[in-house]
């Protein structure tokens, strides 16, 4: 069976602690889209870990981990993640292995992703600029080179055919790149990705199944982000709801028991685009100061804002979420009093659904205030929660129709109560 963890909001919400804790109970952790955009931070030991492509279950014995046909790979950057780990110690030739249908994020993607940011002026989305959106529209395009394509004869001849198509469609914008170094820096991920187990990720996984063993799908990103039903445009450019699970590791729908859902105990967002509950004021400031918001992968500080119950609600229908997480309930024990926006007010009336094209709506949250808490991070048991914190976490249940099934006070593997 297939349990799926991922984000119901706009990204940032947790998921690499979340994996991390849960990964000993499986026999793989496999990440299914997305690509070096994501960030999960991990704190292992009091050491601050981000993987950005690598699944979050390399740090335990038991599962075996697999970046999923889903995901786009940037040599570059998994070989640095690859050193990073190594230095910690970790074998991650025994434990991780790569989907031969996963494509290749070249350096010329993350020139074309420049030059399309730098285009849009004001109406930029803010992307992280690691050529993943070019990478996808590749993949899609049918122009795309795969991991498998390493081990074939001519994968120099199909490199240089893309690349020399990149460089026509980039023609005479001005780009502050090194190319010449950034091959360089390829070539050599290239050959890092050729040292590790390259599989039939589909045949893989589905043997696990039938052989019985537990697999946990770890998704990036935040489903307020997905291509067809986030803010669009303002969205990533892969589909990050638990339908990219099926697609991104070639598993069947009915392989899916468990849909874990990790929200913030806020909001947080980075870059452009719609987020109705943001606080721009001191609070919003507190918040980003009190959570350390900023971005695991480009250092951006974070939006921040009160939990937007509407926007959980619509991502817990598109997923089929079974539980939800509630993390960094710690961040907000500075506050007397939290709101949680409950619903919108569009013109005269108040609306419990996510309005066509949020962009433009004119939108005004309607909160519910609660008692705020102070929470410690010796608690161990639903026992010592503080009852105002109880009453925040028996809302959001009730909101939501779907049980919480952990709260996370702290930044630590044994700062997680379990309900």
């Amino acid at each position: 069976m297939v349990d799926v963890l991922l984000g119901l909001q706009w990204g940032d919400e947790g998921k690499g602690k979340i994996v991390d804790y849960l990964a000993p109970d499986y026999d793989v952790v496999a990440r299914f889209q997305g690509g070096p955009n994501a960030g999960h931070t991990l704190n292992i030991d009091g050491r601050r870990i981000v993987l950005h492509t690598i699944p979050s279950g390399v740090f335990h014995d038991r599962p075996l981990n697999l970046i999923g046909n889903g995901v786009v790979i940037d040599p570059c950057e998994f070989k640095k993640e690859v050193d990073e780990l190594t230095q910690t110690g970790i074998d991650l030739n025994k434990k991780l292995l790569i989907s031969q249908k996963a494509h290749l994020i070249l350096p010329t993607h993350r020139m074309l992703d420049s030059a399309s940011e730098k285009s849009k002026g004001a109406g930029k989305i803010g992307s992280t600029l690691k050529g993943i959106g070019p990478a996808y529209m590749d993949k899609t395009g049918r122009n795309g080179i795969r991991v498998g394509d390493l081990f074939s004869d001519n994968f120099r001849n199909r490199y240089d055919q893309l690349k020399q198509k990149h460089l026509e469609l980039l023609g005479s914008a001005p780009q502050d790149f090194d190319l010449q170094k950034m091959e360089e820096e390829f070539w050599q991920g290239i050959e890092v990705i050729r040292s590790f187990n390259c599989v039939r990720g589909e045949y893989f996984i589905n043997t696990q199944l039938h052989q019985g063993k537990k697999v946990l799908a770890e998704g990036a990103q935040g489903s307020m982000l997905d291509i067809d039903f986030g803010t669009y445009p303002f969205v990533t450019s892969s589909n990050t709801i638990t339908a990219a699970a099926c697609t991104g590791l070639g598993i069947p729908p009915t392989s899916i028991r468990e849909v874990i859902g990790i929200i913030k105990a806020y909001c947080t967002r980075v870059g452009g685009g719609p987020f109705p509950t943001e606080l721009t004021d001191e609070t919003g400031e507190l918040m980003r100061k009190e959570g350390h918001e900023f971005g695991a992968t480009t250092g951006r500080p974070r939006r921040c804002g009160w939990l937007d119950l509407v926007a959980v609600n619509y991502t817990i229908m598109l997923n089929g979420v079974t539980k939800i997480v509630i993390t960094k309930a710690d961040v907000l024990n500075v506050f007397e009093e939290v709101k949680v926006c409950s619903s919108y007010r569009t013109g005269h009336e108040d609306s419990h659904q996510i309005p066509f094209d949020i962009n433009t709506a004119s939108i005004i949250p309607q909160y519910e205030p609660l008692a705020g808490w102070k929470t410690n991070h010796s608690m161990k048991s639903a026992d010592d929660l503080p009852g105002s914190l109880s009453d925040f976490v028996r809302f959001v249940a009730e909101k939501t129709k779907t049980a919480v099934s952990m709260i996370s006070i702290g930044a630590g593997r044994d700062q997680l109560v379990v309900l």
